[in-house]
């Protein structure tokens, strides 16, 4: 009787176990699935993005050989166009590389202690002509330009700030206005960028992270940039072991907003 117990808990242990064999197959299965959709994906964006300046270049140099070189009308203008669009490429491969290198285990930031608040007043100023020309408003916003020392890599931090920015400059209305605010955060200082521009609903917010992502695309190409803008900012985030999200509202606008640790 003993042994036949026994029998019957080794089949069903032997049972459990085959089960959970299969359960963690599938779970890799499914997984290597996901990657595998994602790979192609991934390659499809880039070819999609590359081959539209590409073919344009293209059609420009192939005007150009075959006698538009000769025609004062055309040639400097198409040969500009030729190098914006070369430009437009490097810019890719560059944000790209970005990417590659914010995501290698052996990356080390260069973090130093330096002032947010004066590096927000700077970019400020640097894009005081871009906003105007949009007739936007770029400021601080009010009671909230508290003066705060971090420590992290401030030229990557720049870049953040930077695609932040322009990001809510490009989308934003014009005469509207785009307010950074600096928030006291204990141990930490949380930056936002708000806009009162185009917003996103649920399904766009829960991408807009993604690589190549675009709210709407045939706009989005004509305002400029490559689509990984965003997606370098979270990267750049994430490596500094800090957070960003984003909330927003159609038609009112959107706020990104992220931390990092002072000094």
């Amino acid at each position: 009787m003993k042994s036949n117990m026994k029998n019957v808990n080794l089949i069903e242990d032997a049972e459990v176990a085959v089960l959970n064999w299969q359960k963690t197959k599938i779970k890799e299965l499914n997984k290597q699935k996901k990657l595998d959709k994602y790979r192609k994906e991934f390659l499809g964006n880039v070819f999609h993005e590359l081959k539209t300046p590409l073919f344009n270049i293209q059609g420009y140099l192939e005007t150009l050989i075959e006698g538009g070189i000769y025609d004062e009308k055309i040639n400097l203008k198409f040969a500009k166009k030729a190098s914006k669009n070369v430009k437009r490429m490097a810019k890719i491969v560059e944000d790209l590389q970005m990417i590659a290198n914010l995501q290698d285990a052996s990356f080390v930031l260069a973090a130093e202690k330096f002032d947010i608040t004066e590096l927000v007043k700077d970019i400020i100023e640097s894009l005081e002509v871009r906003a105007k020309k949009k007739k936007n408003k770029l400021e601080i916003k009010e009671g909230c330009n508290q003066s705060f020392s971090v420590i992290a890599d401030r030229e990557m931090i720049h870049q953040v700030l930077n695609n932040l920015i322009i990001n809510a400059l490009k989308y934003g209305k014009e005469n509207g206005k785009t307010q950074i605010g600096l928030y006291d955060m204990n141990e930490n200082v949380l930056i936002e960028v708000s806009d009162n521009g185009i917003g996103m609903d649920k399904d766009q917010l829960s991408r807009i992270f993604e690589r190549f992502y675009r709210i709407d695309k045939n706009r989005s190409r004509k305002l400029g940039g490559t689509g990984l803008g965003l997606s370098i900012v979270k990267h750049i985030i994430e490596v500094h072991n800090q957070t960003i999200n984003v909330r927003s509202t159609p038609g009112v606008g959107s706020t990104f907003g992220f931390t990092l640790k002072k000094a």
